[in-house]
């Protein structure tokens, strides 16, 4: 019997509790749902205002991330206020949270960190085309974890923002021009002269191709059946491969309409008797 009474005022005060809490709890859920409401609003602010102004791409795509994430933060904080932890208690709570979450996600505050190391140094940029943790392809979208890359495919990559911090990353688009190096072997019996004159020739032609600094043809090398011939010219960022697939189409004509011969590795088979 006393068990029973026992039992019978724990759902009591359960019942008085849930009754004392209803309109915290209520509140609380008032609050989420505005405040959710409140940080889509802020959201969609904060990018048309970046879109009205002419900011860095990078640093537009990683604010907005880090104030979407702050704002949900916050966010959460007020509502669990408002189901009556106390702000001391809540600020011990999120201490010793924050020191287990920080142990456990090493690797996510690594991201965070090389996060802000490329928003303040720049090695890249939103549009630029870079080599990096073994992916090539053009920058989508930095934010403060990682970075989207668009490939050739047109696939989206996906790399953490410590491992780029910390890795080597050449960027193709951070000088105005490139030079190229396009190397082809004509047989011993070609006229060298003649198959340099035709090199420069068609670097000439070509609008894409940079006159200063000026194309330029060497002997590269004396191979086991051909004389290798190398060729190195600069262009524009925006008309680089243009230029560099050019070259390799003319390159074989012309050199076909010259008969200037381009030695391929042959096999003779015979036949036995």
């Amino acid at each position: 019997m006393k068990e029973l009474n026992n039992y019978q005022k724990h759902i009591e005060q359960a019942i008085d509790w849930f009754w004392n809490m209803l309109p915290n709890l209520i509140l609380a859920i008032v609050i989420l749902v505005v405040g959710l409401w409140v940080v889509r609003f802020l959201n969609r602010m904060v990018r048309k205002f970046f879109e009205k102004k002419d900011y860095d791409e990078t640093l537009e795509s990683f604010l907005q991330s880090f104030i979407s994430i702050t704002l949900k933060i916050l966010l959460f904080v007020l509502v669990i206020t408002q189901l009556g932890v106390k702000t001391s208690s809540l600020i011990a709570l999120l201490g010793a949270a924050g020191l287990a979450i920080g142990l456990a996600l090493q690797g996510s505050l690594a991201n965070f960190a090389g996060g802000v190391l490329i928003l303040v140094f720049k090695p890249f940029k939103v549009g630029d085309w870079i080599s990096a943790q073994g992916v090539d392809g053009s920058v989508k979208q930095i934010t403060i974890f990682s970075t989207k890359l668009n490939t050739f495919g047109n696939q989206v990559a996906i790399i953490p923002n410590g491992q780029l911090s910390n890795g080597n990353i050449v960027n193709y688009n951070m000088e105005d021009t490139r030079r190229d190096k396009f190397d082809v072997g004509i047989g011993y019996g070609s006229n060298i002269k003649k198959a340099k004159e035709i090199l420069l020739q068609l670097c000439a032609e070509n609008a894409d191709i940079l006159t200063e600094p000026a194309p330029e043809v060497y002997v590269g090398e004396l191979g086991d059946s051909s004389v290798n011939l190398t060729l190195r010219f600069w262009a524009k960022n925006e008309v680089f491969w243009p230029a560099h697939f050019y070259v390799i189409e003319q390159a074989k004509l012309r050199f076909d309409a010259e008969g200037i011969e381009i030695p391929f590795p042959q096999r003779v088979v015979h036949e036995a008797d």
